[in-house]
């Protein structure tokens, strides 16, 4: 299949499980994970009127930022301290602040330059020792922490469940980062509907019925990375 009938297919599977969950498909954001892929992909993928790219590794991403200035540019990759400043200056949105020193960090790097953005915190639910993410425990610490900046705001929560080849298997996590989200609201330590990154090439259509608002989606769209 064209990268067309890929794009053309995801937004079908999108609309028909937000239809199941008694959703607007509206509600959800198709980030299209473009990292390995070359500019002319990511082009094509821009003419066809993909609009939100999302990258993991930041020397990667600068060069393809500089050409796209028009596309939302999320950065979904582990964060170093060392690279905040890059990530203030090249992204609009940052999906994996999983420690209050990066989002210091960023705060500080984006006052520098006058900006503002927004951030996801990255749940690490599965609690796996190699994967990036705050555990649940610490959420409300890190999330009373964000009151205090004055360039970087909180748009929502991220998670990467356990790899599971059934995407049934997601939905407990899913479901879990949803509760999560709503218990912040409850307590009120955000008096706003929070964001939810979650769902990628395997199991986005569990995490639209579980409430995603964003999804991000690169096997799907742009075939196996090389």
């Amino acid at each position: 299949m064209t990268l067309k009938e890929n794009l053309q297919s995801v937004h079908l599977r999108i609309e028909a499980a937000a239809r199941r969950a008694g959703r607007q498909s509206e509600q959800v954001t198709l980030v299209a994970v473009s990292k390995r892929k070359p500019i002319e992909a990511i082009q094509q993928a821009v003419d066809e009127g993909q609009e939100c790219f999302g990258e993991n590794y930041l020397q990667e991403a600068v060069d393809k930022v500089a050409q796209f200035p028009q596309v939302r540019w999320h950065f979904i990759g582990r964060i170093q301290s060392n690279k905040t400043k890059v990530i203030a200056q090249y992204f609009d949105v940052v999906e994996t602040v999983d420690r209050l020193k990066v989002a210091v960090a960023l705060d500080k790097h984006l006052g520098e330059l006058g900006k503002k953005m927004g951030a996801y915190i990255q749940v690490n639910l599965g609690k796996e020792e190699q994967k990036a993410g705050i555990m649940p425990e610490e959420l409300d610490d890190l999330v009373e922490k964000f009151k205090s900046f004055s360039h970087l705001s909180l748009a929502g929560l991220m998670t990467l469940p356990p790899y599971n080849a059934d995407p049934e298997g997601s939905r407990l996590y899913f479901r879990q980062l949803r509760h999560l989200a709503l218990s912040l609201e409850v307590k009120q330590l955000v008096n706003y509907s929070l964001g939810l990154s979650m769902g990628m090439s395997g199991d986005f259509e569990v995490a639209v019925e579980e409430g995603a608002t964003i999804v991000r989606v690169g096997t799907a769209l742009f075939g196996e990375r090389e």
